[in-house]
């Protein structure tokens, strides 16, 4: 009987071989898609602690960021909001991020000026008028090159763009002049930007942590406070003091940065994601901030809050031009950089 026919032995081989080929080119192919889909491959979870309230445009930002990064990784990395201090001070929380940590901390320029002084330049009082202004320092070749010093410490800085809103005092008299504010007694957070500011305008600064401020009001530690209105609000302050003098010392810009040490472990692509949407994060609380000046105001004032506003802002801006010659180790001609690159 003539046709084709293969031997047992020869017919197994091929079987082997045509396996073998097979499994060789899924293990490539599976390789290909780990390695180009790498933030898929593991799970990440990163705790992101600030010290105010969860009624505040901030923590509301917060909230918005996590989501963001979840839904852009397919839920393989998830950011979990801590508020209140619940993860500790700022302070406590840059160093357990500096430490290498899974800790994402809320930072400012003038936290960060402890270890790169010059950037704490962009938290100066009076700085710009308007929020937008400050992107023209966040989009500087100079903010890179500051960054990249704040990288060299310990922090890597995914976004510092997020607008805090104007800061002003509460009390329980009018400030309307240096006068008024000669000698207060007022709350200043433990850096030296905030210090300097109000030696300059005559107060005396004390330092106190946030967690601190309600008590050390209802006590007589200290007489005033400052912070954006979210802020006051959040804390309760007005249960203690009823006047607020709309002075807008400073138009706090705050940020999100991670330690150098633990950001350096995360593949390229959870970086993009941490990155891209830090910058969005920085957007959104400014949006909310903006939005959110009206209502605060009328809360204040249901609660018998008096609002000031016929304030002499060219002497306090006059009086606080002195800060900026107070930073023995900043760059030479650092504040005439700024304000160059803000006038472009």
């Amino acid at each position: 009987m003539s046709g084709f026919s293969v031997s047992v032995p020869f017919f197994k081989e091929y079987i082997v071989k045509t396996i073998i080929q097979v499994s060789f080119a899924l293990l490539i192919a599976l390789a290909l898609s780990v390695s180009s889909n790498s933030i898929w491959a593991q799970e990440y979870t990163i705790k992101l602690g600030h010290v105010t309230s969860t009624v505040e445009p901030i923590h509301q930002s917060f909230e918005y960021y996590a989501d963001q990064v979840g839904k852009k990784t397919n839920g393989k990395v998830k950011i979990e909001v801590y508020p209140n201090a619940a993860l500790g001070s700022n302070k406590e929380v840059y160093e357990q991020a500096r430490l290498g940590a899974n800790v994402i901390a809320n930072v400012d320029p003038g936290y960060l000026s402890d270890y790169v002084p010059d950037i704490g330049v962009m938290n100066g009082p009076y700085l710009v008028v308007e929020p937008q202004e400050f992107n023209r320092i966040v989009d500087s070749d100079w903010y890179q090159q500051v960054v990249e010093k704040v990288y060299e410490q310990g922090f890597k800085v995914l976004a510092l763009n997020g607008y805090f809103g104007p800061r002003h005092i509460i009390s329980d008299k009018p400030i309307r002049t240096l006068g008024d504010i000669k000698g207060l007694q007022i709350r200043n957070p433990p850096n030296v930007m905030w210090v300097e500011t109000f030696k300059s305008l005559g107060a005396s600064p004390i330092t106190l942590a946030w967690a601190e401020v309600y008590s050390g009001l209802a006590q007589g530690v200290v007489d005033a406070a400052e912070a954006p209105l979210g802020s006051l609000w959040g804390a309760k302050l007005y249960e203690h003091k009823k006047v607020i003098s709309t002075t807008g010392h400073f138009k706090a810009f705050v940020g999100i940065a991670i330690g150098r040490a633990y950001w350096d472990t995360l593949p390229g692509d959870v970086q993009d994601v941490l990155l891209a949407e830090g910058r969005n994060w920085g957007n959104k609380l400014t949006e909310l901030t903006l939005q959110s000046q009206a209502s605060f105001r009328q809360k204040f004032e249901a609660e018998g809050v008096t609002f000031v506003e016929n304030i002499d802002y060219a002497s306090f801006q006059q009086a606080t031009e002195s800060v900026y010659s107070a930073f023995p180790n900043w760059t030479p001609g650092l504040h005439n950089q700024i304000k160059k690159i803000l006038a472009d």
